[in-house]
């Protein structure tokens, strides 16, 4: 049996860090906002979440740790913005992660996502006793 790479456990570690920071609604949320803006502040962030604005400091410093956004100082603000460069390779390993998985069982045939449903509409059907009509 081949041992996992070193490298390759590091890697897939990191991508589990930003894809659990990612796995929550209002972070998604922030991530629209600030992708919408230059940068922000954690204040033009409060009124669009409608949370207290420490809520919405804990929400980023979870995009921060998991380097999906960065930040500079001015002033008496710090201003987040998006880590577009992060997203782009996060989006990347998913799609590569998704075509080796997917690369010979997957609905590839041109039917897709619409068909996968039909078959599950299906599978659920005929699991009742019931026909679709």
């Amino acid at each position: 049996m081949k041992l996992p790479d070193p490298d390759m456990i590091s890697k897939d570690e990191a991508v589990a860090r930003k894809l659990a920071a990612l796995a929550h609604p209002v972070r998604l949320r922030l991530l629209r906002n600030l992708g919408a803006a230059d940068a922000c502040c954690v204040k033009e962030l409060v009124g669009p979440t409608g949370l207290a604005q420490s809520t919405v400091s804990q929400h980023l410093k979870v995009l921060l740790e998991a380097e999906l956004v960065s930040f500079r100082t001015e002033k008496q603000c710090s201003r987040y913005t998006v880590n577009a460069s992060a997203l782009r390779e996060l989006a990347g390993v998913i799609g590569q992660t998704l075509d080796h998985c997917c690369g010979g069982g997957c609905s590839r045939s041109g039917d897709g996502e619409f068909a996968d449903n039909i078959r599950q509409v299906d599978a659920s059907a005929a699991l009742a006793g019931k026909k679709d009509i």
